[in-house]
């Protein structure tokens, strides 16, 4: 999988996707990420990208033409237009079924707004879709992009080191993770629950389904509307005082 990211501050995206997993999935080809400074396709001595919104308002808007060169140029690179993505506000809200369908697709570009945005004819003639990370105002797109980037990395085969790390975690199966812990066992007088060194794993695994279900129930309860749930699964909750 390819992501590239077009950016005014593409240093500023890389020194975070250097790092850590990411960093290393990228050094070992796992995926492919790249990084495009906006001002490099302005095609005025100034590199100028912004300009004023016609109809007034306050602050700038970036201006259709770079943008519009960067897309071409890096189709032209790829061989085909990639699925291109915009942080917006107005986008839709992120959520790990986007990150799944967003994680099969070969070629992705982030483009990252600033200021008050983009020229929307950009959106109109380019754009397939727009992600927002929530309902909230940030400086620029860029920790949006890289939140998007980081979410659908991780779910790229051989990122991480086993399926588990990520298909067990909160959101992957529709609901919260349940409570975690490791060593000391006793730790300020608390105890880790008894099931979790008794070494039966059947139930550990019981424990874990209950406590996940009773987590998100308890958290955030508009998540079990769209989780598979079986029989057991309702029974123990209604047994628990939560109405499903």
């Amino acid at each position: 999988m390819r992501i590239d990211i077009l950016t005014l501050f593409p240093e500023m995206c890389k020194a975070l996707m250097n790092e850590s997993i990411i960093g290393r999935a990228r050094k070992k080809g796992y995926m492919q990420m790249c990084f495009h400074q906006l001002r490099d396709y302005a095609r005025d001595k100034h590199k100028r990208v912004d300009d004023c919104p016609f109809g007034g308002g306050q602050g700038m808007l970036l201006k259709p033409e770079p943008i519009a060169l960067a897309i071409e140029t890096l189709s032209e690179h790829l061989g085909k237009k990639p699925h291109i993505i915009y942080m917006s506000p107005k986008g839709s809200i992120l959520n790990q079924e986007k990150v799944k369908e967003l994680s099969c697709k070969e070629n992705i570009l982030i483009i990252c707004g600033h200021y008050e945005g983009i020229d929307e004819r950009i959106i109109e003639k380019y754009v397939d879709e727009e992600i927002s990370v929530g309902d909230f105002v940030l400086t620029g797109g860029e920790m949006p992009a890289m939140i998007l980037a980081d979410s659908v990395s991780r779910m790229v085969k051989g990122v991480l080191a086993e399926e588990a790390c990520f298909s067990d975690e909160s959101h992957f199966s529709g609901l919260l993770e349940h409570p975690q812990y490791t060593r000391p066992a006793e730790f300020m007088g608390m105890k880790v629950p008894e099931v979790l060194v008794s070494g039966d794993h059947k139930k550990v695994e019981i424990w874990k389904r209950e406590e996940a279900l009773k987590r998100t129930a308890s958290f955030r309860p508009d998540m079990l509307k769209k989780a598979k749930l079986t029989k057991k699964d309702i029974a123990y909750l209604e047994k628990e005082g939560f109405s499903v």
